[in-house]
């Protein structure tokens, strides 16, 4: 059986050859819609620039509290919220509870100043896929626990 792909056509010169290029439909880019919450803005302008730096990945939002993401996650639809754990009005993981007993798809990932071994056991219990240290926050960590939450290359 041939594959279609695999034919190869002469580009010329010192008898170069290179493979037939794939139409450009066949090409399908799955890009992580993101949600920041946290109430330092500092937090949210570094997190920003770890999504956009994190191929594959696009910001949708951002809030600075519980109440704001678990509205803003009913309308925007993120595909992952990265979730601070000390909000103003409420905590981190009661939102994290709201909003995946809402939407079970959405990936939410806590961040905050504390160590993973403090929080990986609290990550679990609020329905989040895990823990991130800001200390350790970097393109290669998100897309890591992206990974392990089983989500790699879907949306939605």
């Amino acid at each position: 059986m041939k594959n279609r792909w695999a034919t190869s056509r002469y580009e010329g010169g010192a008898g170069t050859i290179a493979p037939a290029a794939r139409p450009a439909q066949c090409v399908v880019a799955m890009t992580v819609r993101v949600l920041v919450v946290d109430d330092q803005q500092p937090f949210r302008d570094v997190a920003r620039v770890v999504v956009e730096s994190t191929d594959g990945f696009e910001i949708t939002g951002e809030v600075d509290s519980g109440n704001a993401a678990v509205q803003l996650a009913r309308s925007l639809k993120p595909d992952l919220i990265l979730m601070d754990v000390n909000l103003p009005d409420m905590s981190g993981t009661i939102a994290t509870r709201k909003i995946v007993d809402a939407d079970p798809r959405v990936v939410v990932l806590l961040v905050s100043t504390y160590e993973e071994s403090d929080y990986a056991s609290q990550a679990a219990e609020c329905g989040a896929a895990g823990y991130i240290s800001k200390s350790v926050f970097s393109p290669t960590r998100l897309a890591d626990a992206w990974t392990a939450a089983g989500k790699n290359g879907q949306t939605g």
